[in-house]
């Protein structure tokens, strides 16, 4: 993926530079990290079939403003199954994705002959959509059981959804957080910048090895994940009946875990609770706090998510490549005020002053 999301990145920091008078430019960065993170989302997802995933994707995008509008509504129970003019929209974007996946999961599926056992084991279409499809067409593993594959079709569309709406807005929103937060804290961006230097030496693309050495940039994507996590929180619901401390949990009972709430609480994090302190994280995650799972910005245990080292992978190597060209700071017109739009993000966005190093 390193290559790909390099030239994602480089494309996107040359449009900086062409943009710029005097060596300086003013950019609403949340805007331009959406874009770039759905660009590497999509190549992650769709592989070869780029561009049909795309138009999915913007078909998603679409839906995602009438589920935040209902989301910021007051709730009536039964409402989102009335037909009004929104629901119907939704509804039909809802269809148009499914059909689109389900044509593009049929187009590939047709590509592959289950009974060549080479043709399983290509590697053509090198992305998510392959793996699962390689894993629908798998035999089932007998001690299961099972007469059908363990992944069927609707898995994969509903995989295909979420990782978009996962990747594109977590990613974005954590670049987009890292750069305020930067802009805020020059001392530490000059430090991240020295690090990159050092470690990267003349090369404005880190390599996978050059990544693994960036422990000051790893500790200020940490300490922004803990300041301004994503999600804000996430559900769990009890499969079967459980204990958890002196509580009894029936089965079917639904947990808020709030992570804004836990990454803020100075039990746990001392103090200086609410100040950008990467250095908390100096010997690592499980030493930051108090309780070693009082960090959970991408969720804990079996459940925790898939695309964590993606989503890091991304970060780093984008932080790096503009620390490697530009020293930022806040645009005067830059407003603190973070709000929940199902992600956590800017509410007026992150206007940032770039100036070519």
């Amino acid at each position: 993926m390193i290559p790909m999301m390099g030239e994602s990145m480089r494309e996107m920091l040359t449009k900086w530079s062409k943009m710029s008078k005097a060596d300086k430019v003013e950019i609403e960065v949340s805007k331009w990290f959406h874009n770039l993170s759905e660009d590497v989302i999509t190549y992650t997802v769709f592989g070869n079939s780029y561009e049909d995933g795309k138009a999915i994707f913007e078909l998603q995008a679409q839906q995602l403003v009438y589920a935040t509008d209902a989301f910021h509504k007051v709730f009536i129970p039964g409402f989102r199954f009335l037909p009004t003019k929104n629901n119907r929209i939704s509804w039909r974007l809802d269809k148009d994705i499914r059909k689109s996946l389900m044509k593009l999961i049929e187009q590939r599926r047709k590509s592959l002959d289950c009974h060549d056992h080479q043709a399983l084991s290509k590697e053509s279409h090198n992305d998510l959509l392959q793996v699962m499809i390689k894993a629908s067409l798998s035999e089932p593993i007998e001690h299961t059981k099972k007469s059908s594959p363990t992944i069927k079709v609707d898995d994969i569309v509903e995989e295909c959804k979420t990782m978009f709406l996962a990747g594109k807005y977590t990613t974005s929103n954590l670049l987009t957080w890292t750069t305020i937060l930067l802009a805020m804290h020059p001392q530490w961006q000059e430090l991240a910048r020295d690090e990159v230097l050092k470690v990267c030496g003349a090369r404005d693309t880190p390599s996978k090895d050059d990544i693994a050495k960036l422990k000051t940039l790893g500790m200020i994507l940490n300490e922004s994940l803990r300041l301004y996590p994503p999600l804000a929180g996430t559900i769990r619901r009890a499969k079967i009946n459980t204990k958890l401390g002196a509580l009894h949990l029936p089965q079917g009972t639904e947990l808020l875990i709030p992570t804004v709430a836990i990454h803020h609480d100075a039990a746990l994090w001392g103090d200086d609770v609410n100040e950008f302190n990467p250095a908390r994280f100096a010997r690592g995650v499980a030493q930051a706090a108090k309780s070693p799972t009082a960090f959970m910005p991408f969720g804990l245990g079996a459940r925790h998510c898939v695309g964590q080292n993606l989503a890091m992978l991304q970060a780093k190597l984008a932080i790096a490549m503009i620390l490697i060209r530009f020293s930022f700071e806040l645009a005067p017109t830059y407003q603190h005020a973070p709000t929940i739009l199902i992600f956590l993000c800017p509410q007026y966005g992150a206007p940032i002053i770039f100036q070519k190093l």
